[in-house]
């Protein structure tokens, strides 16, 4: 069947055939960018183990990975703990995406995940939020967000507090978000006062940015990611 636009012969069947070379065109360009881009390994952030002190160690359960988008976007995690009557984490994850996330992007994502994890138990106070940058020992200027909160997951109930702090890594090509949560009550042994000994060690840096913790010896001031 042949149809006539401004006195041009339009073939229905070389339009369709046009489609599918256009269709083919793109799912080549996908696999090249797949290819391509499988290569670059993707370079885990992590805390180095001298950093691993007062109890705290891998998770090597807690380990994490995946990709999408034919492997054009993947992700990997790690999980640090503490435990003992103040327990406390420290996830760390990288994140290769074709084009690199923004400050916004990574921001909400951050923000996504904290409140994500109200289904175990962890509910952050909104109205204590606090933001801020400071520069991290591997020389990226990060962004870092604060909450108050509780366990609900505890009985009884123990106040913690939680930290979400992210930055892009050129040298690597990723992103990376780190959040951590350390409780700093003991209500179960009627220990009521604020004990902010595993919270210091997650976020403690060499300027004391953060609450005014200063130490060069914090986890997220001190993580590799190139």
């Amino acid at each position: 069947m042949c149809r006539y636009l401004g006195g041009v012969s339009v073939n229905g069947g070389a339009r369709e055939s046009l489609v599918y070379i256009l269709v083919a065109v793109v799912v080549v360009v996908i696999i090249v960018f797949a290819v391509v881009f499988s290569g670059r390994s993707l370079k885990s952030a992590y805390v180095p183990n001298d950093f691993l002190d007062a109890g705290w160690s891998e998770d090597l359960f807690e380990r994490d990975s995946g990709s999408s988008f034919f492997g054009l976007e993947s992700w990997y995690s790690i999980t640090y703990k503490t435990e003992g009557l103040y327990p406390a984490s420290l996830t760390v994850s990288t994140y290769k995406t074709l084009f690199m996330m923004n400050e916004d992007e990574l921001r909400d994502k951050t923000t996504e995940t904290i409140w994500a994890a109200s289904q175990q138990g962890i509910v952050v106070v909104n109205g204590t939020k606090i933001f801020g940058e400071r520069f991290l020992k591997n020389g990226h200027n990060s962004i870092y967000i604060v909450y108050d909160g509780e366990d609900t997951s505890k009985d009884p109930v123990e106040k913690i507090k939680v930290v979400g702090e992210v930055w892009n890594c050129g040298v690597s090509g990723t992103s990376i978000i780190c959040i951590g949560v350390a409780q700093v009550t003991d209500n179960l042994n009627n220990n009521t006062a604020v004990n902010t000994t595993s919270w210091k060690k997650i976020i403690s840096g060499l300027n004391g940015e953060i609450e005014d913790f200063t130490g060069d010896d914090g986890l997220i001031y001190n993580v590799v990611c190139h």
